[in-house]
């Protein structure tokens, strides 16, 4: 696996948790034009510090490390605000373990030895899409009241819509589909 992947669907922050250095140097080559910034790290328990100090909006996720198997890191990774991308990587995991990290909101699996043609497709498939809310809301059920998680996608679905509007109200409002002054109430009620 050589090269660089072309510049589409890039991340900001790419924490790419893998053991092997050697597979971790090729991966980093390869993704380099996709992320402003990779880090690297070779355990769960590096990674859980990373999500905590760096939060990463991609993780590029092997399934074994030297201290255990990553879906123990998924309530972690359900911490972290955005949520991020996640794709598992993995050249022995159990049918079980696939399906733990799918329920944990992992959101595409690679078997190893990796092709660089299918991390392509995938990294691009899967930056494509919004992160999958289901998990987190799941999660969140009898953790959090209602009123206070309706509160956090509404704010999180505005700040998203300004970012991609370049601030813009009006864009905002109707990449949200609501009215401008609606979103303006909704801007003047978090003074």
């Amino acid at each position: 696996m050589q090269g660089r992947l072309p510049g589409v669907g890039r991340a900001r922050h790419l924490l790419l948790v893998e053991d092997s250095k050697r597979l971790a140097s090729v991966l980093e080559d390869a993704l380099r034009s996709r992320a402003e910034r990779i880090t690297h790290v070779t355990t769960l328990a590096a990674a859980r510090q990373v999500l905590r100090e760096q939060p990463p909006d991609a993780v590029l996720l092997d399934v074994s490390l030297p201290d255990g198997t990553s879906d123990s890191l998924l309530a972690d990774l359900q911490a972290v605000e955005p949520l991020p991308h996640v794709i598992a990587i993995s050249g022995n995991a159990t049918a079980e373990q696939a399906f733990r990290l799918a329920s944990g909101g992992v959101r595409a699996f690679i078997p190893k030895p990796l092709d660089l043609a299918r991390l392509e497709a995938v990294w691009t498939q899967t930056l494509a899409r919004p992160p999958d809310l289901v998990h987190a809301l799941r999660a969140s059920a009898g953790q959090v009241p209602l009123h206070q998680l309706e509160g956090v996608v509404r704010n999180t679905l505005v700040d998203e819509a300004l970012a991609k509007s370049q601030g813009s109200v009006r864009g905002a409002a109707k990449l949200l589909r609501i009215s401008r002054q609606l979103l303006q109430h909704i801007l003047n009620g978090r003074k």
